[in-house]
């Protein structure tokens, strides 16, 4: 029994002995932190995954603030990710100091090539990404993206509304949301200006009528930058 496991024995021992001579060696499934990860360069640059300049963005221009990322095909070294400094420049290898403000991801990696081309590289493949928008641009699109109507008038809050994207708000629930009519307001005929590709409508809606009544045949919906107008009720005597 024991000369029927020397073999195994011996050949275990062979193995530890290789694996510990390979500086190289990780047993499989070791785990990786953060921080081994990071210093291998194993972060999220955009750059890293690109692998030619024609895919390069040509419309986002480049802003100061922004996170952007720079590889050298021809160099096989990892992306280098910084920040794009308030002057507006970057650190391009080999190159130094580079005006990176209002130029696309592609327009940038064009003047970097022609630059590597006169003294480092015969042919340069340069590779370049925006990683992280600054928190100005950021915000901007956010706006950008969301929709919109005003209220204006005799209204307890006057001002500019949200409109949702996930649900729809009919007239009398804009009214509600504005805290409901002011004194002396003309519940029955508010006023709805409209874009249309004809020009501005103006529709008039009894939201009294609405709400009291229940005709909810006319309680509307909003739209994105419609204009509500609550105005004055007139006074005959």
């Amino acid at each position: 029994m024991r000369f029927a496991l020397l073999p195994f024995i011996v050949f275990a021992f062979i193995a530890l002995n290789v694996n510990a001579q390979d500086p190289g060696f990780r047993a499989a499934g070791a785990p990786t932190t953060s921080r081994q990860a990071s210093q291998t360069g194993d972060v999220n640059k955009g750059a890293a995954v690109l692998t030619s300049m024609d895919v390069l963005d040509n419309n986002r221009p480049i802003s100061a603030g922004d996170t952007i990322s720079i590889r050298i095909l021809e160099d096989r070294r990892d992306a280098l990710q910084q920040m794009v400094a308030v002057t507006g420049e970057v650190q391009a290898p080999y190159v130094g100091l580079v005006n990176a403000r209002g130029k696309t991801c592609r327009d940038l990696a064009y003047t970097i090539k022609k630059e590597l081309e006169k003294n480092f590289f015969k042919n340069a493949t340069v590779v370049i990404a925006i990683d992280k928008l600054n928190e100005r641009t950021q915000m901007e699109e956010r706006e950008v993206d969301l929709e919109f109507y005003v209220m204006f008038g005799f209204v307890a809050k006057q001002g500019k509304y949200d409109l949702p994207s996930n649900e729809d708000i009919t007239i009398s629930q804009a009214i509600l949301r504005a805290g409901g009519f002011a004194q002396f307001a003309n519940k029955q005929k508010v006023k709805i200006i409209r874009k249309t590709p004809q020009g501005n409508k103006s529709i008039l809606v009894n939201v009294d009528g609405i709400m009291q009544q229940g005709d909810m045949e006319r309680d509307i919906y909003i739209r994105k930058d419609d204009v509500i107008i609550v105005d004055e009720l007139n006074w005959n005597f």
